[in-house]
């Protein structure tokens, strides 16, 4: 994998949620007047911060211990509806990385987002970034059976984007990421300035490349794009 990162790769890959975009701030302001409507104590930012690719189920276990969540709960449901309501209200593509997009638009290489996040929160975000015509695909948490650790996603995002796993890089945030694209026969590229939990080390997610800022992580996949010196 490693000739990859020397200008031989094809195309590029990326997680959603604290890898290309930061949706914290609306997913933990969406927790907070959940808890706030439930008379419980708030989750402080930067905690639930560093749970948000853990998703709503993660979220919801550290905002409410003491309930059992399901995809069906009560909970969830209220979760889910708080949040699709702001859904990019305050998220951004994380600063420094709509020049590294702008760049790949530029020479024509393909990159695209595989999500777990689930499609009707995916698209309006990758709508209301400018970035949903411009990505050559977004798969979401639903778009097939199986989700990331499963590298079926990934799979068929090389499918989609006319390229070999083996020619690809995936770069995200949490260690089934870092497994699914292992899986896929893909390089991949941990984004540690993502969210991760503090009991969590991303060293030990095996990934090939790590990048602890956007800036990091363009200087990589413009060096493995062959674009640093253009």
């Amino acid at each position: 994998m490693t000739q990859l990162f020397n200008g031989e790769a094809k195309a590029v890959f990326f997680d959603l949620d604290g890898t290309l975009v930061d949706t914290a701030p609306d997913m933990v302001t969406a927790l907070q007047e959940l808890q706030a409507a439930h008379g419980v104590s708030l989750v402080p930012y930067e905690l639930g911060r560093s749970h948000v690719s853990n998703g709503a189920l993660g979220l919801l276990q550290l905002a409410f211990p003491d309930a059992v969540i399901t995809p069906t709960s009560p909970l969830m449901c209220e979760f889910i509806d708080r949040y699709a309501a702001r859904v990019c209200e305050q998220s951004s593509v994380f600063a420094g990385l709509e020049i590294l997009l702008e760049r790949l638009d530029s020479a024509s290489l393909p990159w695209g987002v595989v999500t777990n996040k689930p499609a009707h929160l995916t698209g309006p975000i990758m709508a209301a970034l400018g970035l949903s015509t411009r990505s050559v695909c977004t798969i979401s948490g639903d778009t097939l059976p199986k989700r990331k650790p499963d590298p079926a996603q990934l799979l068929h995002a090389c499918e989609i984007a006319a390229v070999s796993p083996a020619d690809s890089i995936y770069v995200g945030d949490a260690a089934r990421d870092i497994e699914a694209g292992s899986r896929a026969g893909m390089a991949t590229i941990a984004a540690t300035y993502g969210y991760v939990p503090s009991s969590d080390d991303p060293r030990n997610w095996g990934a090939d490349e790590y990048a602890g800022n956007p800036a990091e992580l363009t200087q990589i996949l413009l060096k493995a794009v062959n674009l640093q010196a253009r």
